[in-house]
């Protein structure tokens, strides 16, 4: 890829960026002006954002033959583009508005950090064409973007039902919608995000195997995988079959999504793994 694509496409990527923020700033005007124009406005330029972002993403992709995911920076605008992706999907799906008023400044922080992340990628990366590897990694990320959402569905059950049980109509009782719903979201954004990680970890074992050889390697970004997958599968059993919700679910949901980011982040900087070429 020239010089001149490489600037054209990170141009483009500040515009996203641009985009993302004016996003930012309506969602959470519209936490205090309770507009539904405000908030269609907001999602307007969020749509816009993800839209841009996939053709920039695209547009690398198709000049460089391989899915733009070596270094932390490129890690991190995927990450943006599915947060984006999937809250669009589920503000249409659970008719939740308000999450938008953490789903957007939480785009505006990944891509900022994609945006100032070191470019250099490892010496020993590889082009990422194989067809498991590009499934492994999109999966992941969609799956780790909804139970993103759902962490946020969680954090705003917190705070209504503090609301609710203290018999206090403050600002975020006025504004935010009912537990009903706020469950509802979390409960619809963790069953995707769970199947999404589910079937990327099936793609991830396949790609192992196809690259090293066998499909497990006790490294520590594998174990630890397996282990948020297990948490979450616990999770959804609790709900599904013991019939937990509300607080209880909101709190474990916060508590996976925690264990979610070390696997992601954490693993690679304190611990290590031979996923780090892919995050250097």
């Amino acid at each position: 890829m020239t010089t001149q694509i490489a600037d054209n496409i990170n141009m483009l990527l500040y515009f996203v960026t641009f985009l993302y923020i004016v996003s930012m700033s309506g969602y959470i005007l519209y936490l205090f002006k309770q507009k539904d124009k405000i908030e269609k406005s907001a999602l307007l330029f969020m749509g816009a954002g993800f839209l841009f972002h996939l053709i920039s993403l695209a547009t690398q992709s198709l000049f460089t033959g391989t899915l733009p995911a070596h270094t932390m920076g490129e890690s991190l605008s995927i990450a943006a583009l599915a947060l984006s992706g999937s809250f669009i999907f589920f503000r249409y799906r659970s008719k939740l508005k308000i999450l938008g008023v953490l789903a957007s400044p939480l785009t505006v922080l990944i891509m900022a950090a994609a945006l100032f992340a070191p470019e250099t990628a490892g010496k020993e990366i590889t082009a990422i064409r194989n067809i498991w590897l590009v499934s492994h990694i999109s999966l992941i990320f969609i799956g780790e973007a909804a139970l993103a959402l759902a962490c946020g569905a969680g954090i705003l059950y917190l705070i209504q039902e503090k609301g609710i049980k203290g018999k206090k109509t403050g600002f975020f009782f006025r504004r935010l919608p009912s537990l009903d719903l706020l469950d509802y979201t979390s409960s619809l954004c963790i069953m995707t995000g769970f199947t999404m990680l589910t079937f990327g970890l099936v793609t991830g074992f396949i790609y192992a195997k196809s690259a090293w050889g066998n499909f497990w390697s006790w490294d520590p970004k594998e174990i630890w995988s397996v282990a948020t997958w297990l948490f979450y599968a616990a999770l959804l059993h609790c709900r599904l079959v013991s019939g937990w919700q509300g607080k209880k679910s909101a709190i474990m949901t916060i508590i996976g999504f925690a264990a979610l980011l070390f696997t992601f982040l954490g693993v690679n900087l304190f611990i290590g793994s031979h996923h780090q070429i892919f995050t250097n």
